[in-house]
């Protein structure tokens, strides 16, 4: 479930109040996003993944909020971890050029 958006780091694009399919967040007049209805989360990370500046945690715990603290989430790196982990953004490696699954060399189109 959405857990946090860092006022530090987001830079009020929008794109996680745009891309949200439960339309959990609301932008205030200052264009940051806050977490207005986050028992409607699903916790798909769709928000987290297209956050362009990594300001956005989704802890994989669905059902239950945790306690947490950006400066928490920045010295254990899972500040936009998922981001990092799929491999969107400048500079990052997809998992699908990384993945040595033999199905997956199957169906994607040869390079």
């Amino acid at each position: 479930m959405i857990e946090l958006v860092s006022e530090q780091r987001c830079i009020a694009c929008g794109l996680c109040v745009k891309v949200c399919p439960t339309n959990v967040f609301d932008q205030i007049a200052s264009g940051l996003p806050v977490i207005a209805r986050q028992e409607d989360c699903q916790t798909c990370f769709i928000c987290e993944a297209y956050c362009p500046v990594d300001a956005l945690y989704v802890s994989p715990f669905a059902d239950m909020e945790q306690d947490v603290t950006e400066q928490e989430l920045e010295a254990v790196g899972l500040l936009g971890s998922w981001r990092k982990t799929i491999g969107w953004g400048k500079g990052r490696t997809t998992l699908a050029k990384i993945d040595e699954t033999p199905f997956i060399d199957r169906i994607l189109p040869s390079s």
